[in-house]
């Protein structure tokens, strides 16, 4: 039993209270460069999903535009109109006649149509799901937090007591108990790949 109150001692919880202390800090610390990394992708992600959604607008507005200057190609029978609609075209109109001229507005006119409107929602989806990893972290960060601000508050409390009280042994058995668990737990956080 003497061993057992040997947890009980000033050296122990002074110890306790010490590194309990700088491991809530640390783990604190981390928790809210998580946060704030989360913060960072999350902006970034809506911003490109608002880039993206720009995109597409104005990619819809010039496929109305190749359609109507197709349009007017077609129906036209006058060479100088011919030459103005076809001058008219989009890049991407051009380059989709050239490999199909019985298809203009093919799929592949669409997707190249579309092309920087996908890659800035590729992006925005990468950011989110890295946003979602930091918060994660953090949540994870939190939980060590909290059992470390556990076993710090019962190392804290153990050294209030009586060197002879056998609650001193049990807060300080507490706070070892959470340190360890804190420590596991702060061991299975996930690490956000960079």
């Amino acid at each position: 039993m003497k061993f057992l109150r040997m947890f009980g001692s000033e050296i122990v919880l002074g110890t306790l209270v010490a590194v309990l202390s700088v491991f809530t800090a640390f783990a604190s610390y981390q928790g809210s460069i998580a946060d704030s990394k989360q913060n960072e992708h999350e902006i970034k992600a809506m911003q490109q999903l608002n880039d993206g959604n720009a995109e597409y607008l104005s990619a819809n507005q010039f496929i109305v535009y190749d359609y109507n200057m197709y349009d007017g190609w077609y129906v036209t029978d006058d060479e100088a109109k011919s030459a103005y609609y076809e001058s008219s075209y989009s890049e991407q109109l051009q380059a989709s006649i050239a490999a199909n001229p019985d298809d203009p507005f093919s799929e592949d006119y669409y997707n190249s149509m579309y092309a920087e409107a996908n890659a800035f929602w590729e992006e925005s989806d990468a950011n989110f799901e890295t946003a979602g990893q930091w918060d994660n972290r953090g949540d994870g960060l939190q939980l060590v937090v909290l059992f470390m601000a556990l076993g710090l508050a019962f190392a804290a409390w153990a050294s209030l007591l009586n060197s002879e009280s056998n609650l001193r042994f049990v807060f300080a058995l507490l706070s070892i108990v959470m340190a360890i668990i804190g420590l596991v737990t702060y061991l299975g956080v996930p690490v956000v790949a960079a």
